[in-house]
């Protein structure tokens, strides 16, 4: 049999799915004594260019109950035509269509090596996507200048048959025609009030559209007196109608008219105009995929959702304020903003954050409109950056098939068999509050339901899910043949932009068995990637009510428990302590975790900490692996680049170090590198190995730049260069100014007071091995 190892990667690399235990135990007293709960993290939409095409209805089980989608693990009767439910063990007959059906000839479906199937659904063709462009006027000229370009470029990276519409904002609130031939027309609304969508839609004169009912605009097969008049969509019209009227009218755009007196903000009107949208669009286009893209240049000033009132002497929300209970306007904003995202995320529409500013434009406030709706959140200096115009550019982007990464309107299920119930999942989504009968009473993350909703869905997307285990008698499971399997099915609906419905059906098994007496099997079977990135996306979702110092010990408690639990050591004698090589690499990841950006808010604003949050809850296992842990590598003329651990003791005067935080990439000289390159030797002919040391970094740091959205911060810095800070601080520090003696060549000091590596293992051993803890 293959080692987990490689057990782990296949089934991640097949169905996207990966369970922080990969042999289950069988009682639920069991499964809580392992410390780490049972989870998975699953990528519903995992890119997969194998996978067949299958342009019809799936197969469902026929209990009312359990409606389960037909799958490889289900017994078949070839010769009677039936199968068996693997979840309810319902017999079920197959439908007419699959009658000419052998051992030797399978539907793709019930083929092993499809554990994961997509079916595309031809019958009812989707809704065009809505694009709504939510647009602040109150920022200089150059970033207005920058910000237009980059917005007329995007409509020729649209869909062809996109919807399209403009919304601008400053002291007040324009909502764009973009039907007018020869002239431009706007509505204009008050920024101070929250408007509903009823006196959006009385104001604007739009009829309210039923969820699924609206005739496609123009539909050549309908009468014509059925035919959708055109009076609503003057606000929101095909890309095709209005692509010149559009760009001309981006082109035209002014900055916001209103003087600004010294020592004031500009008045923003943020929260309103985004009110303005969710209405408009949920009169409109209910259920439909649609995506709302605000560009912000400050934070929002007056009206709903004001964040900080106009006056400068007064200073945005620090950490230290929110702390102290000293932000005027955080608590009734984020209950704006939040409210405002969920009223979104029902109707399936996504909200995107673009924020451009030096200083803080309230994402932590608005956070919820993306972190809801599977937005996406962007954080950068200035509109006129490379940083932003190429990931702006990357929203768009298309994958091997030439079709958009990006879908709408996900929803995702989870059937169990009945060993196992849902406890909750922890990303980018909604819950869809379905109470069956496999939701669990204990919640965590967001639980009470088996499914859930992401408006804006792509292949990275990445949830955490958890399960809890139910009691099973004894005895039943040696009754089987082969040990008893549980059985977890992952049915993601999802509308592409091909046009259609799609469902992606992912169906794994795991082995049951008892704990008591097989624990080292159970060990063996422990992931402790997947481990890592669930307990800290349980940590950062619980730092959003709690305060960060409970959220630390809660980690450093599960630790110590964790290596109680699992370590051999014995009692009262740390230097026995020994962790078998699946948990070896848990608590290094947990030293970094605690030390890391998500945690730790010293030094970082309240927008900063949103911003790096998001991702961590949305990404995929690998890149949030190195949010925690960054990757080092190392260039030398040793030998060809290595990766190398990151410690202070890998900063050598002789080596060039490419790290890679996920946020920022960094290019770091050392000492003797940098006096070289000041004395100008990568210029001379007899130096060209030098010069090729130095472009090796840069073309591997332009490869992750390429791929990576958000488009990270690309740093060069040297020894000793004010920007040296991005790597010191997420370096191991086992060199400080306290124990670096003369003499030692080894690594770079480090000015700091945080515990190192080493220490925070001895004291994790002390602890673990102690009787009293």
């Amino acid at each position: 049999m293959a080692t987990y190892q490689e057990f782990i990667a296949q089934n991640e690399e097949r169905d996207g799915v990966r369970f922080t235990w990969n042999v289950w135990p069988s009682t639920r007293l069991e499964a809580t004594r392992l410390v780490v709960p049972l989870g998975c993290q699953f990528t519903p939409l995992k890119e997969r260019y194998d996978l067949p095409p299958l342009n019809y209805d799936p197969v469902l089980c026929t209990n009312k109950t359990c409606r389960s989608v037909l799958n490889p693990f289900c017994a078949v009767d070839y010769r009677a035509k039936t199968w068996t439910c693997n979840f309810c063990l319902q017999r079920n007959n197959f439908p007419p269509q699959y009658a000419g059906i052998t051992e030797q000839l399978q539907p793709a479906e019930l083929s092993p090596q499809y554990t994961t199937i997509e079916y595309t659904l031809t019958r009812t063709p989707a809704q065009p996507a809505v694009f709504l462009f939510v647009v602040d006027t109150c920022m200089d000229e150059d970033d207005m200048t920058a910000l237009k370009e980059s917005l007329q470029m995007a409509l020729s990276l649209l869909p062809t048959d996109a919807l399209v519409g403009l919304i601008t904002f400053g002291r007040m609130v324009h909502i764009h025609e973009l039907n007018c031939e020869g002239m431009t027309r706007s509505y204009v609304f008050r920024g101070t009030k929250d408007y509903t969508a009823k006196q959006v839609q009385d104001m604007l004169g739009l009829m309210k559209q039923q969820g699924n009912q609206r005739p496609l605009p123009g539909n050549p097969n309908m009468p014509p007196q059925q035919q959708p008049q055109n009076f609503f969509s003057k606000f929101i019209q095909p890309l095709s109608a209005c692509d010149m009227s559009l760009t001309d009218l981006l082109g035209e755009l002014q900055r916001d008219p209103w003087p600004v007196l010294q020592g004031k903000r500009a008045l923003r009107s943020t929260g309103a105009a985004l009110s303005i949208a969710a209405g408009l669009l949920e009169t409109l286009y209910p259920n439909t995929g649609a995506r709302v893209m605000v560009f912000i240049a400050g934070p929002c000033t007056q009206g709903p959702g004001i964040i900080i009132d106009e006056e400068f002497k007064h200073t945005i929300r620090s950490h230290h304020d929110i702390e102290k209970d000293n932000a005027k306007y955080m608590k009734k904003a984020i209950k704006f903003y939040e409210a405002l995202s969920n009223r979104s995320a029902v109707n399936g529409h996504v909200i995107d954050l673009y924020s451009s500013a030096l200083d803080q434009t309230g994402l932590h406030e608005m956070k919820y409109c993306s972190n809801y709706t599977g937005g996406h959140m962007v954080m950068g200096d200035s509109f006129n950056t490379s940083l932003f115009k190429q990931t702006f550019q990357k929203v768009f982007a298309k994958d091997n098939k030439n079709e958009y990464r990006m879908s709408f309107g996900a929803t995702i299920e989870v059937k169990t068999s009945r060993e196992l119930k849902v406890c909750g999942s922890i990303g980018s989504c909604v819950s869809l509050a379905q109470r069956a009968s496999n939701v669990s009473e204990t919640e965590l993350g967001m639980g009470g339901t088996n499914a859930w909703k992401i408006c804006g869905i792509y292949p990275n997307s990445t949830l955490s899910m958890f399960f809890e285990v139910l009691n099973q008698q004894q005895g039943s499971a040696q009754a089987q043949p082969g040990g008893q399997r549980g059985y977890v099915q992952f049915i993601t609906q999802y509308q592409h932009l091909s046009g259609f419905k799609k469902i992606r059906v992912t169906t794994v098994a795991r082995n049951l068995i008892d704990a008591a007496t097989n624990m080292p099997t159970i060990a063996a079977s422990f992931d402790q990637e997947c481990a890592s990135v669930a307990m800290a996306r349980i940590a950062v979702y619980r730092s959003d009510t709690e305060e960060g110092s409970d959220v630390l010990r809660w980690l450093d408690k599960m630790l110590i428990r964790l290596c109680q639990k699992f370590a051999i050591y014995d009692k009262d004698n740390p230097a026995s302590f020994q962790l078998t090589d699946t948990f070896t690499l848990y608590p290094q990841f947990m030293y970094h975790l605690r030390r890391s950006q998500f945690l730790q808010v010293f030094n970082n604003s309240p927008d900063e900490t949103a911003f790096y949050r998001h991702y961590l809850l949305v990404e995929d296992l690998t890149q949030c692996l190195v949010m925690i842990q960054p990757i080092l590598y190392a260039y030398s003329f040793g030998g060809p680049p290595e990766p190398v651990l990151l410690d202070s003791s890998s900063i050598l005067p002789d080596r060039i170090l490419l790290m890679d935080t996920f946020y920022h990439i960094l290019i770091y000289h050392g000492e003797t590198i940098a006096q070289w390159i000041k004395a100008g030797y990568q210029e001379l002919p007899e130096y060209e190995n030098f010069k090729q040391l130095l472009q090796a970094p840069v073309g591997d740091a332009t490869e992750i730049l390429q791929n990576r959205f958000p488009m990270p911060r690309y740093i060069v810095t040297e020894a000793g260069g004010s920007q040296a800070r991005f790597l010191l601080y997420k370096v191991n520090p086992s060199q400080t100014h306290t124990n670096y003696g003369w003499g030692q060549a080894v690594g770079a000091p480090i000015l700091t007071d945080d515990v190192n590596l080493q220490t925070f293992m001895e004291h994790l051993k002390k602890l673990a091995v102690s009787t009293t803890t």
